[in-house]
């Protein structure tokens, strides 16, 4: 039996229900929105705030899981899964756990996120409860509630969106105490890697996902259009952050460590193109995780590290 069809028990059941390699969607925009603050801040100020970035690394992480969780749960409840599926944690369908079970935990992953997005306020300001109770909601409203997110042309928009820019900004805010353009440009590339994960995850679902009655964007658009889209955003994330490190003055050449991460978009988009099937598609799927990842944590260190160079 492949990998991702296996069964769990013990630890390795929760831990396959947190589907740990979409998590890096989750800290990687922390990181960023981290290392461009050491941009902004100088002088005695130059100082990264560690207890604030670990409470909102680990809010993000939770929060993260339990929209996977509340996926896992409500995907069950409507019959999409079965022990077949490929792409999920498998918690209820294949390693016994009950969808009360899965659900509960996704809610006290909530309310852990909540108390540590109240510390997080106590360091900052508490108009960012209104905005982490927006993106626990959409979280929940991806795969929950009568029109879920995920059954429309726009959920990867809603991740890249949510998880990309409103992450960083948040990350970024609370080591400044305000905002800035700059971090909103850094975003752009890191959103749309994130994004692309959900295309990637909607390629690989779309022919199930459209007997379900879902209307992706990879079931509207198809396969080849969808793969078009991607190797165009990934074109587009590589040079809009080259011209970002090239010409623009806050840019620096450190940032253009990116382009280590180029043999992983490649493999993704060549992948996908040579296999139709889901369990065949899932190396694919792994290389979009890759991109993400690899690109996101380069262009944080790049960032960190022209921050660090420009206080000295």
């Amino acid at each position: 039996m492949a990998q991702n069809l296996s069964t769990h028990s013990g630890l390795k059941k929760y831990y396959h229900l947190m589907r740990p390699h979409t998590l890096t969607a989750s800290f990687v925009p922390v990181l960023l929105g981290t290392a461009a603050s050491r941009i902004f801040l100088t002088g005695s100020e130059a100082t990264i705030k560690l207890t604030v970035l670990f409470a909102m690394l680990l809010a993000s992480i939770l929060i993260q899981a339990a929209t996977n969780m509340f996926n896992e749960y409500f995907d069950y409840k409507r019959g999409l899964d079965d022990h077949t599926s490929v792409g999920i944690g498998g918690a209820i369908v294949r390693n016994g756990m009950s969808p009360k079970s899965v659900y509960n935990l996704a809610i006290a992953f909530y309310i852990i996120a909540l108390l540590l997005g109240i510390y997080i306020c106590m360091m900052s300001t508490w108009l960012l409860i209104p905005i982490g109770l927006v993106c626990m909601a959409v979280g929940y409203l991806y795969t929950g509630g009568p029109y879920p997110i995920s059954w429309t042309p726009f959920g990867e928009i809603f991740a890249g969106f949510f998880m990309g820019f409103v992450i960083v900004m948040i990350s970024f805010y609370i080591q400044t105490g305000t905002i800035s353009f700059f971090p909103a440009l850094l975003s752009i590339p890191v959103s749309i890697t994130i994004g692309l994960i959900n295309l990637a995850n909607n390629i690989r679902d779309r022919e199930k996902d459209k007997q379900s009655g879902r209307k992706t964007f990879a079931i509207l658009f198809g396969k080849r259009i969808s793969l078009m889209v991607m190797a165009i955003l990934y074109i587009f994330s590589y040079v809009f952050v080259i011209y970002l490190a090239l010409f623009k003055s806050y840019g620096s050449i450190f940032w253009l460590l990116i382009l280590i991460s180029i043999p992983f978009p490649i493999k993704a988009v060549r992948r996908f193109n040579k296999n139709d099937t889901p369990q065949t598609m899932m190396p694919a799927m792994a290389a979009t995780g890759k991109t993400n990842t690899i690109f996101g944590l380069l262009l944080a260190l790049g960032v960190y590290i022209s921050g660090v160079l420009a206080g000295l």
